[in-house]
């Protein structure tokens, strides 16, 4: 038997508690695995509340992110004892995922975890982190330079956000970092950020080309702050797109992509391909400074904590990452 946060669905609507599961009933998959830790992601607060219906099927254990240890393999890349971390794949909303101690997964979803990091860690940087460093690799392969000028990171005090900020900062880049808390300035100061803006300066509808700012941009909150941002990159910028906490709508036009030549990348975490996430892992491991990191994982919980922590997430009462401490 193993503790898990269980969301069950009937007639009556959807409950949501802390069960103790029969390690038989965890799904197929080819590896087996001991978590250490999960997190929080906005997706997962979603599920847990049902503010939005991203579980497919119920039962589910919700959670996109897992960190643990093997302890039983048939697939041909990992073994007994392998530390590794999943982020995505569907996990939490079609395949019980990580806010529980035990899990059963797909060894092909699965990424051996850096030595740079602890579980602890690869979970205060999770799907956000990884989106974030997916977000920086898109720009810098695109050919966004530093001395190009600004890039700036809307968001910034969320999971991305705050992940992209810290590893801009130090792979050279000035950044500027959009949020809508006055108060969290200096926290953004200490990531790496030279200039803080109010995210209202970005959030209401604008002309389709405004002056040019940016070299390159990481969104992650969508409709009118997307579109904002496009119009103001500069010249043959790229603006990363990964999110949408403002809304999913992009009530854009074509000006910034036929005038400038900008160029709108957009970013999926959940299925990229592993070709993909070695690379973001990598500049994680190798650019992200553990003291950003530390003040980036500010809060850890329980299991029992994940439930009632989830509704301050979607009201958007957190500040960068949540970690989940499956045994605690």
């Amino acid at each position: 038997m193993f503790s898990a946060v269980l969301i069950s669905k009937d007639e009556k609507g959807q409950t949501v508690a802390l069960s103790q599961i029969d390690e038989a009933q965890l799904p197929e998959g080819d590896v087996s695995i001991d978590v250490e830790y999960s997190t929080l992601n906005y997706k997962d607060g979603l599920a847990i509340t049902g503010k939005s219906p991203v579980v497919r099927k119920f039962p589910m254990v919700p959670g996109i992110d897992l960190a643990g240890v093997v302890t039983q393999s048939s697939h041909a890349e990992f073994a007994v004892g392998d530390r590794v971390v999943l982020n995505g794949w569907g996990v939490g909303e079609g395949h019980w995922g990580g806010l529980a101690q035990k899990a059963r997964l797909k060894g092909d979803w699965l990424v051996k975890l850096p030595s740079a990091f602890t579980a602890r860690q690869a979970m205060a940087i999770g799907t956000a982190g990884y989106t974030a460093a997916l977000c920086v690799e898109a720009l810098v392969n695109f050919g966004v330079k530093p001395e190009a000028g600004e890039v700036l990171v809307t968001g910034a005090t969320g999971g991305v956000g705050s992940v992209a900020v810290a590893l801009l900062a130090k792979a050279g880049f000035k950044v500027a970092a959009a949020t809508g808390k006055a108060s969290e300035g200096e926290y953004l100061q200490k990531l790496g950020a030279s200039t803080i803006i109010d995210r209202n300066e970005l959030s209401a509808a604008g002309k389709p080309l405004q002056k040019e700012r940016w070299a390159g941009v990481v969104d992650s909150v969508g409709s009118h702050t997307l579109v904002n941002a496009c119009a103001q990159t500069r010249y043959g910028g790229a603006v990363a797109a990964c999110g949408l906490a403002q809304g999913m709508d992009f009530p854009a036009s074509v000006a910034p992509f036929i005038l400038r030549g900008v160029a709108l990348l957009g970013i999926d975490s959940v299925m990229a391909p592993r070709a993909r996430r070695l690379p973001a892992w990598a500049r994680l491991a190798k650019d992200l400074d553990p003291a950003a990191l530390a003040l980036i994982a500010g809060t850890e919980i329980g299991l029992q904590e994940a439930i009632g922590v989830a509704g301050e997430l979607i009201a958007g009462r957190i500040r960068g990452r949540v970690v989940v401490n499956v045994n605690r």
